[in-house]
């Protein structure tokens, strides 16, 4: 079986086999490079994508490239709160220009990455939160910095990269499958500041293998808008560079969002930029009012606790529903007895 037909099979295959963290709002990874530690909740269905435009020059190359971009994921949570599998991916087109002086012009085209792979999150410092609840006695105990911010939200995604043949986009003349991995870390700061950063080794079995990082700085300056801004840094044998990313965000409604960023580097082989304009936007089936529950034995505690307050709930009803058919015999009674007076 070919490469290009074994990811035909699992892409067609990919809701059959999905497994997410449900927010009111909608959950995206746009418009930065990096992932958040959460997902996007369970039934939920997220498509993410945008268009860039851009320009490469290569100094020692002496070529000029206009660049045309495609770049997509699709996500879905099932099954538990915590997980969810993606497709994530990108398609180029090159128009290169050799200024030496020939002349010479070149096009092509081809997928820059096409990455299967499930995230899961391993641990939620503020799902403890929500349980304890807010400070009833202080106002500024729930709205002052303090040190347990810095404890982040961690997760881990795993994926298989399918890599095509003769693609001038990537370092292997042949058909590959090999693996991506990214750890993720998420804070979550008073003021509407988001803190997302990525360590990522990626076709690690190749003779090619990258590593890398994304640092991710978002700030939400309403309940509409916010801006970020992003660093990204890899390294390999076939390519490495330092690139900065910027941009802003729209929220249409809590399901619809729209964006725009723009990307540099800082080195000339080659020097580049691009603006990139996208959207996402989510199915929301998520029909039940869950939360993550803690692990552990605080878990259990707080499981026992809730369960033993449901039972004393029920318990309630059914007393208070005794005393009212009681009450509504002696009302009848006294009704009867008063008649025969």
């Amino acid at each position: 079986m070919t490469i290009r037909l074994r990811f035909l099979v699992v892409l067609l295959l990919l809701p059959l086999f999905t497994f997410a963290q449900y927010t009111d709002m909608i959950n995206t990874n746009r418009p930065g490079g990096s992932q958040g530690a959460f997902s996007v909740g369970k039934k939920v269905l997220q498509f993410e994508t945008g268009l860039s435009i851009g320009k490469e020059e290569h100094r020692l190359l002496r070529t000029e490239t206009n660049a045309f971009r495609w770049d997509y994921s699709a996500r879905y949570g099932v099954w538990k709160e915590e997980l969810e599998v993606s497709i994530i991916g990108s398609f180029q087109r090159n128009k290169v220009n050799d200024t030496q002086g020939i002349g010479a012009e070149s096009i092509f085209s081809n997928f820059r990455s096409n990455t299967i792979g499930a995230k899961y999150l391993i641990y939620d410092p503020y799902k403890k939160k929500v349980l304890e609840g807010p400070n009833l006695r202080s106002w500024k105990a729930n709205n002052r910095w303090q040190w347990s911010d810095l404890i982040p939200a961690v997760s881990i995604y795993a994926g298989a990269n399918f890599d095509f043949a003769d693609n001038p986009f990537t370092p292997e003349l042949d058909s590959q499958i090999s693996p991506k991995i990214v750890l993720s870390t998420q804070n979550n700061w008073i003021g509407g500041f988001v803190l997302v950063t990525n360590i990522i080794a990626d076709r690690v079995t190749t003779d090619f293998p990258s590593y890398g990082y994304i640092i991710t700085l978002t700030h939400a300056t309403n309940d509409y808008f916010s801006i970020f801004l992003e660093n990204q840094g890899f390294k390999s044998d076939f390519y490495a560079d330092q690139l900065l990313r910027g941009g802003v965000a729209a929220l249409i409604n809590a399901n619809f969002h729209v964006d725009l960023s723009g990307t540099i580097n800082f080195k000339d082989t080659p020097s580049l930029w691009y603006v990139r304009a996208g959207m996402a936007y989510r199915f929301d089936m998520h029909s039940d009012d869950e939360f993550l529950e803690e692990k552990g034995k605080a878990g259990r505690e707080a499981r026992r606790v809730e369960k033993n307050k449901n039972r004393a709930l029920k318990k309630e009803k059914k007393r208070s529903k005794k005393r009212k058919r009681q009450d509504g015999l002696q009302v009848d009674d006294e009704g009867d007895d008063g008649g025969l007076d």
